[in-house]
């Protein structure tokens, strides 16, 4: 029989600047009972992502914030504990989008099945999840194919820019991954087969990402701005296409930075290279998860798509963990394991 209790993690109070544990709280509550036509989840993996600060309120996003003394919303793999719904059995694994809990309830109609002979229940919450889906909707589907033009892509050893940066290879570009720290940079070479990769940490980091471009970018695929969109920006070529994932290094900014004003070179780059710039929401695009899985599932089993995961086997340490996606100190996904 499952717990009687049901731990949450809960936000309990606005981060100003960089969040904080005291942000958040542990609290136990009774573990919901599914009614006719209702569905018993036991989260077992639950996905940790930097999209998350945004969700918890601050001024570098459009998303709302969630109310305050809320569960942390985000996806899990969970399975079916109970049932009252004759689509789901007791066992079936799932994922879902219950948020840093033990248990939750579903009418279904949110639910993905999972096949777990198919793919590890894990890569659901990343390489063939929704980390996944983002790489692929960036790299496949909101940039003109260019067959061998160079791709950079930056936070490449993280769990979006690592799919992003793959799927460009197998498209056949010259990819360049920026990371952060000499091992992501080998992981990202001798692991991944990048073409290049480059080190933001390295105090010639300028230096070295212009030798990495010498025919300037034709694509570049951004999951962090600030500092790294403006050292690629000089180099994009006539007619070069930039999709904006993320923009993690502004996720704590509360002001603007106060330096060098870019805005002249990006308008001109717009106007006298025809550089296109756009980004998306994924949520306009889970409509198109079976088509995702049917080209990347193949990819991820047969090995041409290698994906790197880091495990929390604490849910206490949920928080922690969290925090630690700002600093880079992980490499690929981070998820939490609950039992």
């Amino acid at each position: 029989m499952p717990n009687s209790t049901n731990r949450q993690i809960r936000l309990i109070a606005r981060p100003q600047g960089k969040a904080r544990l005291g942000d958040f709280d542990l609290i136990q509550v009774p573990r919901p009972v599914p009614q006719a036509g209702q569905i018993l989840l036991r989260n077992k993996l639950l996905s940790i992502d930097p999209y998350q600060r945004n969700l918890m309120g601050n001024n570098s996003s459009e998303l709302p914030p969630i109310d305050l003394n809320t569960t942390m919303p985000g996806p899990t793999v969970a399975v079916v504990e109970e049932s009252n719904n004759p689509a789901y059995r007791a066992g079936d694994h799932v994922q879902t989008w219950t948020g840093w809990q033990d248990y939750a309830l579903s009418d279904g109609s949110d639910l993905r099945q999972l096949d777990v002979n198919a793919a590890p229940p894990s890569t659901a919450l990343g390489v063939l999840g929704h980390t996944g889906l983002s790489a692929w909707m960036g790299v496949s589907h909101l940039m003109d194919e260019m067959q061998g033009g160079t791709f950079v892509v930056s936070a490449a050893a993280g769990s979006v820019g690592s799919m992003a940066a793959q799927i460009a290879r197998l498209k056949g570009y010259r990819v360049v991954g920026i990371a952060g720290g000499p091992v992501k940079v080998a992981y990202l070479k001798d692991v991944l087969g990048l073409d290049e990769a480059v080190d933001y940490k390295a105090p010639d980091f300028d230096t070295r990402l212009a030798a990495a471009l010498p025919t300037g970018v034709d694509r570049f695929f951004d999951n962090v701005g600030d500092h790294i969109f403006e050292a690629v920006m000089p180099h994009l070529n006539t007619h070069a296409q930039v999709v904006i994932c993320g923009t993690i290094a502004g996720y704590n900014e509360t002001t603007l930075a106060d330096r060098r004003d870019h805005l002249p070179l990006f308008l001109n780059l717009v106007l006298y290279r025809f550089v296109q710039v756009r980004g998306f929401n994924l949520l306009d695009h889970l409509h198109r998860f079976p088509e995702f899985l049917a080209e990347a599932t193949p990819w991820v089993t047969s090995g041409q798509i290698k994906y790197n995961e880091e495990f929390v086997d604490s849910f206490e340490r949920i928080p922690e963990a969290f925090l630690s996606l700002f600093e880079g100190g992980n490499s690929g996904k981070l998820i939490a394991r609950n039992g």
